[in-house]
């Protein structure tokens, strides 16, 4: 280890406040690094990652999408750190961990493609917008859809992602409760909290969930464990902000939507596809990129059927009705290359941008300060609750992965702890999480900053609730 030297007292304090975003520090496969932590490159790398993430935050405002700014981070920061190396004669040693970084993101993103893909192609059939006419045509009075919404987000994301499942249920609060501001922003702040606290006990709710379950540390059926302190941490806010839904009942709506030909095969697709990862790394030993992928195969596959037989269905259903069924859809039944280039492609590269930005971090050396401070002096348990509060203010994907990165000494229950925490920790505030952001757009001047941050301190009890729950049922695993 080549040591410059100290590190300025500021300077560790500023660390200190940034450091949740650390990421994946390269396994360089060498001993031979050097910290850069007190260095003028180490500086300058920590404020152009904290400048590309202040213009993230802004992204609202500044109408600049959130990749852009990382993605040059990430570059000026590497490009910083392979210069020192060459520098000291040693350029392997960066290359080496820079590839390091670059595969654990292409698994992740690979794997989130795939299930972007499907939820565009059941999105693309109408699956959604059926759900959502079923709930309109009800008739439900305001307090049953509060609780209908909340429940079907809680049990929807652990399949959907909460950001998807959260955008649904928003369309359906925001169709029926109309004028209703009221009403619209507490089923939109119980929405939010039962999406994340959904997505937390499934490796495939949340993409902090999935980051633990691939790289290892969790078995796909552990996860399970939590979705006791996951339904607590939705029902106690909730219990409380149903008394302050009004006891009206809506206009009903008489639409009906029918799904696409195909839609319900696809979704015996992705669940299929979703065993095949899980099997992929339980009984094979791959990574579970593997079998997601050859789950899209299957995808691929059924569109072409689909394809083929377009027109056949078509003669038999004229024949039969005299007309064309609009179960059917168009012509060219389904294309598997238009859901994946409608994929939020400047979340996967956003995504690119922090872990790459926040590898460098970790590779100049900062990591090692934030893991001597948060998990040796703090204690775990301290350190995991923190990472929770924290999440509500900076996203909870390279808080995540800094844990992931520092790795440390943690019983199972500890893992668990962090990744209920860092799953519904972005409940707390409006801005703490994907769907809480969405949703501020979607239904843009009912649900709001503020009109979230009032139902805050409810949300922190369900918040230490669940975490007390965990520790509780699951004492046997600490």
């Amino acid at each position: 280890m080549i040591i410059l030297n100290k590190l300025p007292l500021p300077v560790f304090f500023l660390s200190l406040f940034f450091l949740p975003l650390q990421l994946f520090a390269g396994d360089s496969g060498s001993s031979e690094t050097i910290d850069l932590t007190s260095s003028p490159i180490g500086h300058i790398a920590l404020i152009v990652f904290v400048f590309a993430y202040l213009l993230v935050m802004t992204e609202e405002f500044t109408n600049l999408r959130k990749s852009k700014p990382v993605i040059l981070a990430a570059g000026i920061i590497w490009a910083m750190i392979g210069w020192i190396y060459a520098q000291h004669g040693i350029p392997e040693v960066a290359e080496n961990a820079i590839r390091h970084n670059l595969l654990e993101y292409a698994e992740l993103m690979l794997i989130l493609l795939v299930a972007m893909t499907y939820i565009n192609g059941m999105q693309d059939r109408g699956v959604f917008l059926a759900l959502r006419s079923w709930l309109i045509r009800k008739g439900f009075s305001f307090r049953q859809l509060f609780w209908m919404t909340g429940f079907l987000a809680f049990f929807i994301s652990p399949i959907a992602d909460n950001l998807t499942t959260a955008l649904l249920m928003c369309a359906v609060i925001l169709a029926v409760g109309g004028t209703n501001t009221r009403f619209v922003a507490i089923a939109c702040v119980n929405v939010v909290v039962a999406a994340n606290a959904g997505g937390a006990f499934s490796p495939f709710g949340d993409i902090t969930t999935l980051m633990v379950w691939q790289k290892g540390i969790i078995n796909f059926q552990d996860f399970f464990v939590l979705f006791i302190p996951s339904l607590v941490n939705f029902l106690v806010p909730a219990v409380i902000m149903s008394f302050a839904i009004p006891d009206e009942h809506p206009t009903a709506s008489k639409k009906i939507v029918i799904m696409k030909r195909g839609a319900r095969r696809m979704i015996v697709l992705f669940l299929m596809t979703i065993i095949t990862a899980v099997s992929f790394h339980n009984f094979l030993g791959l990574p579970p990129v593997i079998g997601m992928l050859t789950g899209l195969s299957y995808l691929q596959f059924f569109g072409f059927y689909l394809k083929k037989t377009i027109q056949k269905c078509i003669l038999h259903e004229r024949r039969i009705n005299g007309r064309l069924n609009s179960q059917l859809g168009d012509v060219v039944a389904f294309d598997v290359f238009v859901p994946i280039a409608r994929a939020e492609w400047d979340t996967l590269l956003f995504f690119y941008g922090v872990v790459l930005c926040v590898g460098g971090l970790g590779f100049i050396g900062y990591l090692s300060i934030a893991s001597e401070l948060m998990y040796f002096q703090w204690g775990p348990t301290m350190a995991n609750i923190s990472v929770g509060l924290l999440s509500a203010i900076v996203d909870n994907i390279p808080v995540m992965f800094a844990v992931l990165t520092m790795n440390p000494e943690m019983s199972m229950g500890q893992w668990l702890l962090v990744t209920l925490t860092a799953g519904v920790g972005g409940s707390l505030l409006s801005i703490g999480s994907a769907a809480g952001i969405a949703l501020m757009g979607q239904a843009r001047g009912r649900y709001t900053f503020f009109s979230h941050l009032k139902w805050s301190p409810v949300i922190a009890l369900g918040y230490f609730a669940s975490i007390w729950t965990h520790m509780w049922i699951n004492s046997s695993l600490f």
